[in-house]
């Protein structure tokens, strides 16, 4: 429990930064949808004049852009991208910054097994993103419920919720590839080129209308058309992320078993 009260102290930071900052994005739309008020139908308008591409590739709901949860959506998707950053920030860094730091070698001579290392660590980065989705769905819920009143809270929770979903997803990822690389200079560098990477192939898939790309887009897992229309997740998509889940995790845990980390 040692590690992991460390490693958990150590990550309040970064809860603090990207809970917050995801929050206030998300409620400042909240406020500038109320703002719309009667105007909604004339942006709705505007917004329907728009290239099909920009449409698509901003996930831009005009069939329910007047309502809280499509006006929502749009917003999300750089909620979404936010969070993705953090996790595949905190998956790289777990195992990676203990070579990095050169503490790899103290940390080896400690009586535990690695795979108690790493289920600590792993522990901690999973009640990091806990807290920051409770702290970013809970307070964006009650921002909306303050400024707009009447909506679909259920449909928009299910949508807030698929933050916490792509980030394990993420986080899994991140974690991976820093066991499959000997040592990651740059944790940030990394992180942000495989998410924007994942990301244009998500926007790309939806504007040239091929569905085959969602299954390599983490982004595209959870349609929030799909969830407005039918209030539920697409039950494949579920599937597939858990299975990418914990085939990393699996992976990963298989990996550092038995890598070579060499004592600086």
């Amino acid at each position: 429990m040692n590690i992991f009260f460390h490693e958990f102290k150590e990550y309040w930071k970064s809860i603090l930064i990207w809970s917050t900052s995801m929050t206030l994005l998300a409620v400042l739309y909240i406020f500038i949808f109320k703002g719309l008020g009667a105007e909604i139908e004339s942006f709705k308008a505007f917004l329907d004049n728009m290239p099909d591409a920009i449409k698509k590739g901003f996930n831009i709901l005009i069939d329910s852009i007047s309502t809280l949860e499509g006006f929502y959506s749009f917003v999300f998707s750089f909620v979404t991208l936010c969070g993705a950053i953090q996790a595949m920030n905190l998956g790289l860094s777990m195992l990676s910054k203990e070579v990095r730091d050169k503490t790899a070698d103290f940390l080896m001579t400690k009586p535990v097994s690695r795979v108690s290392i790493m289920t600590s660590k792993l522990m901690a980065v999973f009640f990091a993103l806990v807290l920051t989705n409770i702290v970013y769905i809970s307070l964006t819920i009650l921002a909306a419920v303050v400024v707009v009143g009447e909506f679909d809270i259920k449909v928009f929770f299910m949508i807030s919720l698929t933050l916490f979903f792509l980030q394990l997803i993420f986080m899994a990822i991140g974690l991976v590839i820093s066991v499959m690389n000997r040592k990651i200079k740059s944790v940030i560098s990394v992180s942000l080129s495989m998410v924007f990477g994942f990301y244009v192939v998500g926007s790309l898939g939806s504007i040239i209308g091929e569905e085959k790309v969602r299954y390599f887009s983490p982004f595209r897992y959870f349609d929030t058309a799909y969830i407005i229309k039918n209030g539920t997740y697409e039950a494949d998509f579920v599937v597939i992320g858990l299975l990418l889940f914990f085939a990393a995790t699996g992976i990963s845990y298989l990996i550092y078993v038995k890598k070579d980390i060499h004592a600086n």
